[in-house]
């Protein structure tokens, strides 16, 4: 495969594209264009091409592509379905790459494949595998276990605040996890290694961790405060929010604990026990940067 120069990203304003958006113009090997859709307030970034275009018309996303040799979409959960008649898109001008916006959790364990939270991905997954057997597209899955960054500071793997953080299981378990600058700074390693990267999920994992050892390291901060840690049951919380999901409420408190599952228990693949950071060039960080995300959270 020659190599990947022109570069259109999806949903680049979003909270996780935006940090991607930043890499790839950082890195300076490739020509930036933002596709947004019609009728979107999304404005330019220095550096970057705007293109509008109608996500549910082939024909307008096509126009779009035409020149592309990649697309990275990081749309939201919201729009995961409109991404199918961008892979048909993609095909008919002639792209190379396709990153769908499935950075997350290890979906090729089948435990995590079943979540009813993934089953717009896992058909847009689907979708491209088979079209890449009949066309010339080809696809990367990036993988990066949880967001590192954003389940601390949002309270999603350990809250803090009260000093009684819910333990799951036994909180013994490892996971991978791995911070949003850095899911951009994989986008671009895919990108730059097209032909080791084509058509196969791709595993980041900036830092293995259990929920024990941020416990231990917060103690450590702060040693005075009165932890006094709760024992949950999370199979119970994914239950109900399974019945929540499957009557059509798709809210974020609904589908944390679900995805919480995915990556806290030992049966669905969270922690990456091979991963791609050295093709990657991907550095992994150590428990100096826990304890930087950790101590702001502490006050």
């Amino acid at each position: 495969m020659s190599a990947i120069k022109n570069v259109t990203v999806v949903g680049g304003s979003g909270r996780l594209g935006a940090f991607i958006l930043e890499k790839l113009l950082a890195s300076k090997q490739f020509n930036v264009q933002i596709l947004k859709r019609a009728g979107s307030s999304t404005t330019s970034t220095a550096g970057t091409k705007l293109v509008e275009a109608d996500f549910a018309d082939i024909e307008s996303l096509t126009t779009a592509f035409k020149g592309q040799d990649a697309v990275v979409s990081v749309v939201g959960d919201a729009g995961v379905l409109s991404q199918k008649p961008m892979v048909d898109a993609a095909i008919a001008a002639g792209v190379k790459r396709f990153l769908p916006s499935n950075f997350g959790s290890n979906m090729t364990n089948p435990n995590s494949r079943a979540l009813p939270v993934f089953a717009a991905k896992v058909a847009v997954e689907d979708y491209l595998i088979e079209k890449s057997k009949t066309t010339d597209l080809t696809y990367s899955f990036v993988y990066i276990g949880g967001f590192t960054d954003f389940t601390l500071k949002h309270k999603v793997i350990m809250d803090f605040s009260k000093y009684q953080p819910a333990i799951f299981y036994d909180g013994d378990f490892q996971f991978s996890t791995t911070s949003m600058p850095t899911v951009g700074d994989a986008v671009v390693g895919v990108l730059t290694h097209p032909v080791e990267t084509q058509n196969r999920p791709v595993y980041v994992s900036e830092i293995i961790v259990s929920q024990n050892q941020l416990l231990s390291l917060a103690k450590k901060i702060a040693p005075s405060k009165p932890w006094a840690p709760v024992a949950v049951d999370l199979d119970a919380l994914v239950a109900d929010a399974k019945e929540r999901f499957i009557q059509g409420q798709h809210d974020l408190p609904t589908a944390i604990p679900i995805l919480l599952k995915s990556i806290v228990n030992p049966e669905f693949g969270g922690k990456f026990t091979e991963n791609d950071n050295e093709l990657l060039s991907i550095k992994g960080k150590t428990e100096e940067y826990l304890v930087e995300l950790i101590t702001p959270l502490l006050d």
